[in-house]
């Protein structure tokens, strides 16, 4: 049974409060596992060397402020 978006928010939206909050936690969980996922993929393939040189550099040259 192939669902569209627009059902799948439909669903959602007619879900009780107690499964409304089940759904929240699932999709937290899995949305964060999604992006480890990725940045894990583009930590390995390289992809963020450029960010991450430009980003010590930046802090060897006094451009970053302590959180």
């Amino acid at each position: 049974m192939a669902r569209t978006i627009e059902n799948i928010e439909k669903e959602i939206a007619q879900l009780p409060q107690d499964q409304l909050r089940q759904f929240r936690e699932w999709y937290e969980q899995f949305d964060s596992d999604v992006w480890d996922k990725q940045i894990e993929s583009d930590a390995a393939s390289g992809k963020l060397d450029g960010l991450s040189g430009t980003a010590i550099a930046d802090h060897k040259a006094g451009k970053s402020k302590k959180l």
